[in-house]
C-alpha cells in the first residue's frame, strides 16, 4: 500500500504542479480584469439575487435551490478536513493562498454560471442538461466535442472516485470514530493490516443507506434536502467558529501575521523561502479548488438547472458559492487551526487537527466541541455526496447520449463506492481526489479562456443597462 501511495503522490505532484496552478489563477485574474472586478463591485447584487428567485424562469429548480445544490457539493470535508490537511502540509501560508485563489475564483465561478445558462438544453418534458460539456460543444463548436467528452469522463471519475464518495465518507467515518471510539477499543474486523472499529462500520452503513434513499429520487429530492440541511449546518458551524475567534481575539493578529509570513516563506531558512512559498501556494490552491470548486466545472452543472432566463443573474448567484465556502467558512476554520497551533502537533492528521483546534479554542468541555464538529462534518460531507452524485450523473448522461438505464445502474455503483469509502487510507483518498480534480479542471479552464470574450461583452453590456432593467 505504501508503494501505491508513493506512486499516487508522484502523479499528484505532476498534475498539481506549477503550470496548472498558474493556469487556474490566470483564468481568475484574466476574467477579473475583463469584467472589471465584478466579484467585488457587484457583491451586493449577488447577495440580493441569491435569496430572490425569478418567478417566470425556465428550469427544474429555483436559483436558490441550484446554489444550495452547488453548495451541498462544495461545503464538505474540504472546509473542515481539507483546510487542516493544507495547513499541515503547506504551513499556515496555505490559507492565504486559498483565500487569494477564492477571490479570483469568484470571477471564474461567475463565468461558469453564466455559460451554464447560455448554452444549456431543455427537453420538451422540462429536463435540463447543461455545464462545461455543453458550453464547450455549443460555444466553442462541434470540433471541440472531444474536449467536452474528456471533461465529462473526468467528471464521472471525480464523483465516483474523488470528491463525491471516498473523501466524504472517509471524513465522516473518521469524525464518528474520533468521537465515539478514539482509542479504537471496539474493533469490528481487520483488513489489510488495518483495524476498523464498529463506529466506522456503523457510520458507513448508515450514510450509505441515507445516500441511497435520497439520490434515487433525483435532482429535485437532492435539491429539497440541500435547501434545508446546507443553510442550517453552515450557520451552525459559522456561529461556533465565530465564538472560537471571539474567545481568542487576542491571538488573531499573531495568527494573521503567521499566515502572511508563511505564504511568502518569510520564516524559512535562507535560500528556502521560495520553496516554502511554492509548497504553501500549491497546497493552498489545490485544497482551495477542492473546497470551492471554482474552475473545476462542477457548479455550472447545477446552475444549468436553475429556473432563470438571466445569464448574468445566475452567474452572480453562482459566484456566491465560492465566497461562502472559502472566503467565509474556510477562513474561519484555518484561523482556528493556526490560533490553536493544532497543525504543528505530532500525531494529528485530517479531521483530528480541526477537532483539536475546536477543543482548545471553545469554552466548552472537549466532548461538546467534538460533538458539534462531528455533526457539522457529517452533514456537510453527506450533502457533498448527494451533490456530486448529481454532477457525475449529468456527466455520464452526456457521455452516454442520455442513456437512462446506464445512469440508473451508475447510481448503484455510486452507492457501492460510498459503502467501501471508509476502508481506504486517508492519504491515498485525498491524493486520488486531487489528481482527478486537476484533470477535470483543464478542459473547463480552456473553455473559459476561449469564451471569455462572450462573457465579458454580454456582462459589461448588462451592467450598463442595469438601471433600466430593474
Amino acid at each position: 500500500m505504501a508503494q501505491f501511495t508513493a506512486i499516487l503522490e508522484k502523479i499528484d505532484n505532476w498534475v498539481w504542479g506549477v503550470p496548472l496552478i498558474i493556469l487556474i489563477l490566470s483564468a481568475g485574474i484574466y476574467l477579473t480584469v475583463r469584467m472589471r472586478g465584478l466579484q467585488i463591485r457587484h457583491l451586493g447584487k449577488a447577495m440580493k439575487f441569491m435569496v430572490r428567485n425569478e418567478e417566470d424562469g425556465e428550469g427544474e429548480i429555483s436559483s436558490f435551490g441550484a446554489l444550495c445544490t452547488a453548495l451541498s457539493a462544495t461545503i464538505g470535508t474540504g472546509n473542515i478536513v481539507g483546510v487542516a490537511t493544507a495547513i499541515a502540509a503547506g504551513g499556515p501560508g496555505a490559507l492565504f493562498w486559498m483565500i487569494v485563489a477564492a477571490l479570483f475564483g469568484m470571477a471564474t465561478k461567475y463565468a461558469e454560471g453564466f455559460l451554464a445558462i447560455k448554452y444549456r438544453t431543455i427537453d420538451e418534458d422540462g429536463h435540463v442538461l447543461g455545464g462545461p460539456f455543453y458550453y464547450i460543444e455549443k460555444g466553442m463548436g462541434e470540433k471541440w466535442k472531444w474536449l467536452a467528452k474528456i471533461f465529462a469522463f473526468f467528471g464521472v471519475c471525480v464523483g465516483l472516485m474523488g470528491i463525491g464518495t471516498f473523501t466524504q465518507i472517509n471524513g465522516i467515518a473518521s469524525a464518528v470514530q474520533n468521537f465515539f471510539d478514539p482509542e479504537s477499543a471496539h474493533i469490528a474486523f481487520t483488513l489489510g493490516g488495518m483495524d476498523y472499529s464498529w463506529a466506522v462500520v456503523i457510520a458507513g452503513l448508515f450514510v450509505t443507506v441515507c445516500t441511497a434513499l435520497v439520490i434515487i429520487g433525483g435532482i429535485k429530492r437532492i435539491s429539497n434536502v440541500s435547501q434545508v440541511v446546507v443553510p442550517f449546518m453552515a450557520i451552525l458551524y459559522v456561529l461556533f467558529a465565530i465564538l472560537l475567534l471571539i474567545c481568542n481575539v487576542n491571538k488573531i493578529p499573531g495568527a494573521v501575521a503567521e499566515i502572511v509570513q508563511g505564504a511568502f516563506g518569510i520564516r524559512a531558512v535562507a535560500g528556502g523561502a521560495l520553496g516554502a512559498m511554492v509548497v504553501a501556494m500549491q497546497k493552498g490552491v489545490a485544497r482551495g479548488i477542492f473546497s470551492n470548486e471554482a474552475g473545476l466545472g462542477s457548479a455550472p452543472i447545477a446552475a444549468a438547472a436553475a429556473q432563470t432566463k438571466d445569464t448574468v443573474r445566475q452567474g452572480l448567484v453562482s459566484m456566491m458559492g465560492t465566497f461562502i465556502d472559502t472566503v467565509v467558512i474556510c477562513t474561519m476554520t484555518g484561523l482556528s487551526i493556526v490560533i490553536a497551533g493544532s497543525w504543528a502537533k505530532e500525531g494529528l492528521e485530517g479531521v483530528q487537527i480541526t477537532t483539536d483546534a475546536f477543543q482548545s479554542g471553545l469554552p466548552f468541555p472537549a466532548v461538546v466541541s467534538s460533538f458539534v464538529l462531528m455533526i457539522c462534518l457529517t452533514f456537510f460531507a453527506f450533502t457533498t455526496i448527494l451533490g456530486w452524485d448529481y454532477y457525475s450523473e449529468r456527466c455520464l448522461e452526456y457521455l452516454s447520449n442520455r442513456n437512462k438505464t446506464l445512469v440508473k445502474v451508475y447510481r448503484w455503483v455510486y452507492i457501492l463506492a460510498v459503502f467501501i469509502g471508509p476502508y481506504l487510507t486517508v492519504s491515498a483518498v485525498w491524493t486520488i481526489a486531487d489528481i482527478f480534480n486537476g484533470l477535470m479542471a483543464i478542459p473547463n479552464i480552456i473553455a473559459l479562456f476561449a469564451l471569455s470574450g462572450v462573457i465579458a461583452k454580454e456582462t459589461n453590456a448588462y451592467f450598463k443597462n442595469y438601471k433600466s432593467l430593474k
